[in-house]
């Protein structure tokens, strides 16, 4: 039986993790027929009889065999009922929610394959689904849980009316992009895309992953998953490169990025070489009108799951430091297996006030929480 912790006092600095705000909770749908009332009779049939063509080459089969059956889900997150983890919200109120009173979940949904949809149209239909269905299954039966707006980012004209159609809706949070992309988020053709979110109050997330169709690793295809892995993280460092060195943020200067699932160790290490490199070449980037590092500490945000552990725990702090604790938010990963617990994510003790902002005000503030 589960002991629940909601009766702890939020105001004690030994529970300060307890009602906090998750940046990361994955929702996943029983059947591909989830979707189908939120679909026109021409795509439920087209999921039906065609169905997705993803951007990979491997169209029905992950590019690498993962650690473990289900995605990497935790073994005891799988419903009675036998449907997958993450589709059960009694169970996810259970096991997350109410266990540790989470005050709000930012759901960040990898289904419907909107993003990476070579079918355009499709992809731009299936974002409209999904959307329509986290608020059906998830958010209006729980206020607590806020949506995130997929969209199909090669499709302009669909995604930027679907971020102004969710604009001023307290059900939605934020704008999820995926990394891996067909090209970097810098090009000029993405910015009307941005632009719009930024202009409708929306951050955006970049959430670990995607499907470019690209080698995933710079130097080519990896040969084992264990090399698939780490480059998750070095596609997320491609994108602040290349949405600080192309001027995004001198030409959208409200726009807020998270970084979800990334890590964030190797954040001032990429600062200090954009430095660097500003220093010697700025002639080359005159978009720039300060150091790259300062629109990076400025625009930028980052979740906490997985997070890094030095030999040396107190180095942690220093990261958190350079970053600042006021750009740092608290994310579960629920319900994958290496999903983290909030009394014990931090192997060092955070001094109160950054306690505070990490696990709640932070967010609250980003995604204008009440």
């Amino acid at each position: 039986m589960n002991v629940t912790l909601r009766d702890h006092r939020l105001d004690d600095p030994a529970q300060s993790h307890l009602g906090f705000i998750d940046c990361d909770v994955h929702p996943y749908f029983r059947t591909q027929a989830d979707f189908d009332p939120f679909l026109s009779t021409r795509w439920r049939e087209h999921r039906r009889t065609i169905g997705g063509r993803s951007r990979q080459g491997l169209a029905k089969t992950s590019l690498y065999p993962r650690m473990s059956p289900g995605n990497g889900m935790r073994g005891d997150a799988w419903p009675k009922d036998g449907g997958p983890p993450g589709s059960d919200l009694g169970l996810m109120r259970e096991q997350l929610l109410d266990l540790f009173d989470v005050r709000y979940g930012l759901l960040a949904p990898l289904v419907g394959g909107a993003a990476a949809e070579r079918n355009v149209e499709f992809g731009a239909a299936m974002a409209v689904a999904v959307n329509e269905w986290q608020c059906a299954a998830f958010c209006d039966p729980e206020p607590r849980l806020k949506a995130s707006i997929q969209i199909t980012l090669e499709h302009e004209a669909s995604a930027i009316a679907e971020i102004e159609r969710r604009a001023g809706d307290a059900r939605f949070a934020q704008v999820n992009i995926p990394p891996r992309g067909l090209e970097p988020l810098g090009r000029h053709r993405y910015r009307k895309i941005l632009a719009a979110a930024a202009a409708s109050g929306f951050p955006i997330s970049l959430h670990l992953g995607g499907t470019s169709g690209h080698a995933s690793t710079g130097g080519g295809w990896a040969s084992f998953y264990h090399e698939e892995h780490p480059s998750y993280v070095q596609s997320m460092q491609t994108l602040v490169t290349s949405m600080v060195c192309e001027g995004i943020f001198e030409e959208i200067p409200d726009l807020k990025v998270v970084l979800v699932e990334g890590g964030f160790a190797w954040l001032p290490a990429l600062a200090w070489r954009l430095d660097k490199h500003w220093a010697r070449l700025r002639a080359e980037v005159p978009a720039l009108k300060r150091a790259p590092s300062e629109y990076i500490r400025e625009h930028i945000w980052v979740t906490t799951q997985p997070i890094e552990e030095p030999e040396r725990p107190a180095d942690m702090l220093s990261i958190i430091e350079w970053i600042g604790p006021d750009r740092v938010m608290f994310s579960t990963d629920y319900p994958h297996w290496d999903q983290d617990d909030p009394r014990y994510a931090f192997k060092v003790r955070l001094p109160k006030d950054w306690a505070r902002l990490i696990y709640r005000e932070n967010a609250r503030a980003l995604y204008r929480l009440d």
